[in-house]
């Protein structure tokens, strides 16, 4: 039989245009978006090249700003669109979200956002730096060199209210519903998810399935024992406020390596998943089982589909040419007074 993410692969690739990156996985072109749009438009002809070495300078001393940059790219493209508003500051910001929590890199991009702002001042956004940096990343930690169309600007506005991010603990049809609501589908949903075969989440959005799953009081029947127990050591039981909230690894397998791998969807088979919304991937239809088991049998197979899946992401609710702005500072509207950068 026919690998079934090959397929879908080849028919999306043959019904719509597709630029070739000499080593590089071939993508097809999301709308309004550009490739090399900032070369093309002569404005900065090397924005990427710099992006993608302030990237490597990063990773080089830093190998978790991979997995950070996938979360905090997923937080902004999950919400109003990939429009850089999770990066913008004030008390009533995105980022002030409990969803939010944890975020880092932030100042990966501001930093990087200085750099262009020298060569080219008011033209690169702080939504493609995103994207670009986040590519950029997972090709250093072992992901497909996949194309970034550019051409987004900045929204102007973000607030607390607007996030919708679910908690870890929703259901299969929860999780498929909200990516469809993107403009994604199951292949998208099964794919994406495996962004979580690196980096590491707070033991508050893993205690339920330890302790007291669906208010049982019991540990959730779908985790493996073992794991459990691993993880009972890692997250004793917060009984008091202000307790500690530990953080762990998403995949201790990869670890603090931060390795881009298919190990997640072994995990995944042997009841191993740290969050509840992995292993319900194993609950899924007959499509979802075999999404998951291509990926767990094939390496190759997952990352080129992770490729397709990251580009979709990144064309949720673009803003381009008049919408928004061109942010002198990600961290601020050109309306509002610059926030200086902490050290």
């Amino acid at each position: 039989m026919a690998r079934l993410v090959m397929t879908v692969v080849a028919i999306a690739l043959s019904l719509l245009w597709a630029a070739k990156v000499e080593g590089a996985v071939t993508l097809p072109q999301p709308v309004k978006l550009e490739w090399h749009y900032y070369k093309v438009h002569n404005t900065c002809d090397d924005a990427e090249v710099y992006i993608r070495h302030q990237i490597t300078n990063f990773w080089n001393q830093d190998k978790s700003i991979t997995p950070k940059l996938v979360r905090l790219l997923y937080s902004d493209c999950f919400v109003t669109g990939c429009d850089a508003s999770i990066l913008l500051e004030g008390e009533n910001s995105e980022k002030t979200a409990a969803q939010n929590r944890g975020l880092g890199a932030f100042l990966i991009i501001d930093k990087i956002k200085q750099v262009l702002e020298q060569y080219c001042p008011g033209v690169v956004s702080c939504a493609d730096i995103l994207n670009l940096a986040t590519r950029d990343a997972l090709r250093l930690a072992g992901a497909p060199a996949y194309p970034v169309f550019t051409g987004r600007r900045d929204g102007m506005k973000s607030t607390r209210e607007s996030v919708d991010l679910p908690l870890p603990s929703i259901s299969f049809d929860q999780s498929l519903a909200y990516f469809k609501s993107k403009g994604l589908d199951l292949q998208d949903m099964v794919t994406l998810l495996g962004g979580h075969s690196m980096g590491r989440t707070h033991c508050s959005y893993v205690e339920d399935r330890l302790y007291n799953y669906k208010n049982t009081g019991k540990q959730d029947p779908s985790m493996n024992s073992t794991i459990a127990n691993q993880l009972r050591n890692l997250c004793p039981l917060r009984t008091k406020k202000g307790q500690s909230d530990p953080l762990v690894f998403l995949n201790p397998k990869s670890g603090s390596s931060y390795r881009f791998t298919n190990s997640y969807y072994l995990r995944i088979n042997t009841h191993e998943a740290v969050l509840g919304v992995d292993q319900q991937l194993l609950y899924g239809d007959t499509t979802t089982l075999e999404l998951v088991n291509e990926f767990a049998a094939g390496f190759e197979d997952f990352r080129q589909a992770f490729a397709l899946s990251m580009s979709r992401m990144g064309s949720i609710n673009v803003l381009t040419g008049k919408e928004g702005e061109i942010r002198r500072t990600c961290n601020s509207t050109n309306a509002n007074k610059r926030v200086e950068l902490s050290s």
